[in-house]
């Protein structure tokens, strides 16, 4: 679970916040998240600039399919949310990763409620095309997904899509998947272990969580892309009693994602028919695809050499 609850509110309860907080609302952008429109109204001018520097732009003659209201009132910290509209309100929050974690999630409820149409799912995880096939890392909070997917990318046959979350759609014999946000948002830290973008960590603004959007044009000059063919998925864990490397069945793969609640602390809604809908979801995903477990107990560079064995194979 994130560090917040989700209060669920009626579309009338919805309404009478929003006329309420009308009067706080400083800034609005839009985003383009993988083809939907995200409206965020803010008074925060710091989460306006992370917004636009995170995000792909969208016209504003683009009507919204979910908008996030972000407002600093004094109070305590709430997340409120109009699984009707699509509406996520938030008050009092200080971290901007929350706000755009609850922008992916809204955005992966409106896929999701519409699946049999567009068969488009969200999967809380990083992705790197390695000439041209992707590897995909998911795994809880703390378990290395972040300094992984950077440790692949100091490889020039590795190319970004995503560090954080990404999109995918199934087809009967493969899944694509497509990047979310169009640059990084990374901590301090990196550096520490990858000294290779020690220099681009220095250049980032900072937030209260110690992290900031990186430009990945710079990072990765000329190896960016927007989707690839998925190949393999690592899944990762952090228990000295395993070992550090296995291959996993589909049910294995499935129940470990289970017990994970799949490996998303950021859902809106966590009820029977939301949950179906991911197992049925990441059943087919690992049945289609090849399946690990890395458990991250070795040393960074350790368990990056397993991962590159596993592209180069």
């Amino acid at each position: 679970m994130s560090d917040y609850e989700v209060e669920l509110i009626t579309p009338e309860a919805k309404d009478r916040l929003a006329d309420e907080l009308a009067s706080e609302i400083r800034f609005e952008r839009k985003a383009n998240i993988h083809g939907a429109c995200v409206k965020l109204l803010t008074d925060n001018e710091s989460f306006k600039d992370e917004w636009e520097d995170n995000f792909r732009f969208m016209n504003e003659d683009v009507r919204p399919h979910a908008k996030i209201f972000s407002i600093e009132d004094g109070g305590d910290l709430q997340v409120m949310y109009d699984p009707t509209a699509k509406v996520a309100i938030v008050r009092n929050c200080d971290y901007y990763g929350w706000i755009k974690s609850i922008a992916l999630a809204v955005i992966s409820d409106f896929f999701e409620d519409y699946h049999s149409i567009h068969r488009r799912y969200s999967v809380h995880g990083s992705a790197v095309d390695y000439m041209g096939h992707a590897i995909a890392i998911i795994g809880p909070p703390g378990t290395g997904k972040t300094t992984l997917t950077y440790g692949l990318l100091q490889n020039e046959n590795c190319n970004y899509i995503s560090d954080d979350w990404f999109f995918t759609r199934l087809f009967s014999n493969a899944a694509v998947i497509y990047s979310s946000e169009k640059n990084s948002y990374i901590r301090d830290d990196l550096a520490d272990v990858w000294k290779t973008f020690a220099e681009e960590v220095k250049r980032v603004k900072l937030d209260v969580k110690c992290r900031g959007i990186a430009d990945v044009s710079t990072l990765f000059d000329g190896r960016i892309r927007e989707t690839s063919t998925l190949k393999t998925v690592v899944l990762l864990e952090r228990d000295e009693k395993n070992p550090p490397f296995r291959q996993l069945n589909p049910d294995e793969a499935l129940d470990y994602m289970i017990k994970q609640d799949f490996c998303n602390p950021h859902q809106m809604i966590r009820d029977a028919r939301k949950f179906n809908l991911r197992v049925n979801f990441f059943k087919e995903l690992f049945t289609q695809n090849d399946v690990y477990m890395l458990n991250t107990v070795e040393t960074p560079q350790e368990s990056l050499d397993r991962i590159v064995a596993l592209a180069e194979r």
